[in-house]
């Protein structure tokens, strides 16, 4: 039986989560395997729940168990499972159109995949506590390098009674966000939350951030019901427990899915440059006017990004941002590149090199004007 006539003798759609003629025509392939379509609910030890045209499954995932991490069955993730069968199994993943991504905070830097074919990432930034735009620049290079759109809310509006003050840290996250929208909302009063709606309706999104972002509570506006734990953050900095401990994917009452996960108290880069880079668009812009194609933006003559600085058109905490989060991301990608990491002990030695050369020529130079005046 084909996968069409299984959905027209079920009443079980899967539109709802995302199913299109996209998907619809990486699944044909696998119809003569007797296997049926599902898009992967939440994933716990070994195990995930899927929404598939006969109402929602459990399923081991031993099967696609992949050496890359980053391959692993994940929320958000469309595959095939065993139509019958106690355990059923998952048996294949449908290549994923976005995949947000970052690197574990163990010692082997290994990446660890959060969430799967995803459209919209939102980021969570609460008002209740002072703004750090650098974790904000973080998410946004994360985002971006998914393949998603990112949005940023700043949850928690309320807080901020002061229309002008609101306005005020709205543009200071939009002087970090290029090309990003930035909405403030409150689950209180309602304020941002008809915008949102609206703008998730078409899609799946994600809700990132840190504990007591307010993604729960979001989530639960979002829903329309109390489905999420939540619990107080603390006055001091704003932090709470994780209430969320899995990526669960729901289907919001407006249209559109939503991923919701647990607080991220690290956020790795993983190989995410050309997020970097989209985060970072006026600076990159700028380094196309510099003098020299490789300048590294610090003491090189003709630099248009350092010049840029001086005038003030570029803030410092932003160029400099900018160079951390390069650097960062050069030595993670380099530790599973070893052609990128010979590259790199190439450049540092060629640079050790000049430094050393220059330093001798200027001593060489000292020293000889000295023995030539006491002839």
């Amino acid at each position: 039986m084909s996968f069409s006539s299984l959905q027209d003798s079920t009443s079980h759609d899967l539109t709802p989560y995302g199913w299109d003629e996209g998907w619809e025509a990486a699944f044909a392939p696998y119809e003569v395997w007797d296997l049926m379509p599902g898009r992967v609910l939440r994933v716990d030890r070994g195990q995930c729940d899927l929404v598939t045209p006969i109402g929602i499954l459990r399923a081991d995932t031993e099967f696609v168990v992949p050496r890359d991490p980053l391959k692993v069955v994940c929320t958000g993730d469309w595959a095939t499972v065993d139509r019958d069968g106690d355990p059923r199994y998952v048996r294949h993943l449908l290549p994923r159109r976005t995949a947000f991504a970052r690197s574990t905070s163990s010692k082997r830097s290994e990446g660890q995949i959060l969430a799967a074919n995803v459209d919209h990432a939102i980021i969570t930034v609460s008002l209740a506590v002072e703004l750090d735009l650098g974790r904000i620049e973080r998410f946004l290079a994360l985002a971006w390098e998914s393949g998603a759109q990112p949005l940023v809310v700043l949850s928690k509006a309320d807080l901020v009674p002061d229309p002008v003050g609101l306005s005020y840290l709205v543009e200071d996250v939009q002087s970090v966000a290029p090309g990003v929208q930035v909405l403030p909302v409150s689950s209180t009063t309602g304020e941002g939350v008809d915008v949102l709606r609206s703008l998730v309706a078409d899609g799946t999104s994600v809700l990132l951030g840190v504990s007591g972002a307010g993604k729960s509570t979001l989530a639960n506006t979002l829903l329309g019901e109390d489905v999420m734990d939540v619990q107080a953050a603390r006055d001091v900095d704003g932090k709470g427990r994780h209430t969320t401990t899995t990526r669960n994917l729901l289907v919001l009452p407006a249209g559109g899915v939503l991923i919701d996960t647990p607080g991220l108290r690290g956020v790795g880069l993983w190989d995410a440059e050309s997020g970097v880079g989209q985060v970072f668009s006026e600076i990159e812009s700028l380094a196309e006017e510099c003098r020299f194609h490789d300048c590294a933006h610090e003491a090189e003559p003709g630099c248009a990004v350092t010049a840029a600085v001086e005038e003030g058109s570029l803030a410092v905490r932003r160029l400099e941002s900018y160079r951390k989060l390069l650097r960062e991301n050069q030595r993670i990608v380099a530790k599973t590149d070893a052609r990128l990491r010979s590259e790199i002990l190439k450049d540092w030695k060629r640079k050790g090199a000049e430094g050393r050369a220059a330093m001798e020529a200027k001593r060489g130079g000292t020293g000889g004007r000295a023995r030539h005046s006491g002839w």
